[in-house]
């Protein structure tokens, strides 16, 4: 691996920084890309930009970018900021990339297992259909085919739930009697923020070592369990004794 290879990441947050981290201190030249930069370290060079806007950022990096991750995260949980987040998001990073002449090697796109449908206990991987129809799952895979139609080298990372220091949804939950059906199990897979950190810069690392990669990945860790026990589980980690009187699920799980 050469030690000159550079990297942008547009929507540079939680997962994204720590990517960066990774990779410059392997030697990486690492840019972050977000609309407030302040709290990027200093290993990451900043960009500031809006995602949302056609212009291109002032900071934009010159001369050649051999990757590109595009991980935004929507800020508006409605169709309109889906929309904007992963579809026009990319196009116009894309946009800005042709704009500059350069062209990646490859581009790492992070989608989501959302766009998977099977709720009955299924196992997924990466050739399982993809056909859930919630407007979040359908404009994810149009983003999706977006990133693998640009014209450069392209593989999507469909992650499924991150959790992790900041990440208190489901601790709310199970704090507030958060209760989950037993039969059928319902499963709960996630990957931890570092883990899927890693799994970028496992992709990014072995595309610059000349090893093959494929169109989809799916990152999960391998020990999916059903959502009542980890419950159960955090429930005695937080020493909650109470029920809530509603049974709480959103969804079914594969």
């Amino acid at each position: 691996m050469s030690a000159c290879n550079s990297l942008l990441i547009a929507g540079c947050g939680d997962v994204g920084t720590r990517l960066g981290l990774r990779l410059a201190e392997a030697g990486w030249r690492v840019h972050g890309l977000r609309r407030t930069v302040a709290q990027l370290p200093a290993a990451i060079a900043p960009v500031a930009g809006d995602l949302h806007a056609d212009a291109c950022p002032a900071a934009w990096p010159p001369g050649e970018l051999d990757y590109l991750v595009y991980c935004a995260a929507a800020s508006q949980h409605d169709e309109a900021g889906y929309r904007a987040a992963y579809v026009d998001g990319l196009r116009h990073v894309l946009a800005w990339l042709a704009q500059h002449g350069q062209r990646p090697r490859r581009i790492l796109f992070a989608s989501s297992s959302g766009v998977y449908g099977q709720q009955q206990g299924e196992w997924v991987d990466e050739e399982s259909p993809a056909e859930a129809q919630s407007y979040s799952a359908r404009i994810m895979r149009e983003a999706e085919q977006l990133a693998l139609g640009s014209g450069l080298p392209a593989s999507v990372v469909r992650l499924t739930g991150l959790y992790g220091p900041g990440r208190e949804w489901l601790l709310s939950q199970v704090r507030g009697g958060y209760r989950v059906s037993e039969t059928p199990p319902l499963y709960g897979n996630r990957i931890h923020v570092d883990d899927a950190a890693g799994l970028f810069a496992t992709l990014l690392q072995a595309d610059a070592a000349g090893a093959p990669l494929a169109d989809c990945y799916l990152g999960v860790d391998d020990e999916p369990a059903p959502l009542h026990e980890v419950v159960a589980w955090l429930r005695a980690q937080l020493g909650v004794s109470h029920w809530s009187d509603e049974q709480r699920v959103r969804r079914a799980g594969s």
